[in-house]
């Protein structure tokens, strides 16, 4: 079972190369988050991102991403786990017609209230092929969304 990589696998190499990220901080006092990240491609087939850096309140994070494609279902699938919690998460997502956003879905637990999961998306816009911004939001209770975190990745090579 040997899968030959498609168009949708090759828009994956943008994620190729080193870059850095700046994060504004999410609350009052909470200084930026900056950091690196090294994306690379495995076979062909998945983007995997390697990231490290400072959290808000200046703890470090360490954060890996893979992101795929499964032509059995015509979407994009993937995982992203962190150093500063436990949860897997598991992705699933399209991409725009334009073909510079991908929204990734995923289920999580609620930051506020523990024990209960919510629906999360990450939403990753190429604004060139050397900038790229991640906004994450989380579903309300009331059925909209919410951004409540934002990032801003420069390829540095």
């Amino acid at each position: 079972m040997f899968a030959t990589p498609q168009k949708e696998h090759e828009w994956l190499q943008k994620f190729v190369g080193e870059w850095t990220f700046e994060m504004p901080g999410c609350g009052e006092g909470q200084e930026k988050s900056t950091g690196t990240e090294t994306g690379h491609m495995i076979g062909g087939l998945w983007a995997q991102l390697n990231g490290s850096g400072e959290m808000p309140d200046g703890s470090p994070m360490t954060t890996r991403m893979t992101v795929g494609f499964d032509p059995q279902k015509g979407r994009y699938i993937g995982t992203w786990i962190g150093s500063m919690m436990t949860h897997l998460w598991v992705y699933d997502g399209e991409m725009n017609e334009a073909g510079t956003t991908l929204t990734l879905s995923a289920e999580g637990p609620d930051f506020e209230t523990p024990g209960k999961m919510r629906q999360y998306r990450d939403v990753m816009e190429f604004k060139s092929d050397d900038h790229r911004v991640l906004t994450s939001h989380m579903l309300g209770d009331n059925g909209e969304w919410t951004q409540f975190m934002e990032a801003n990745y420069y390829r540095v090579k």
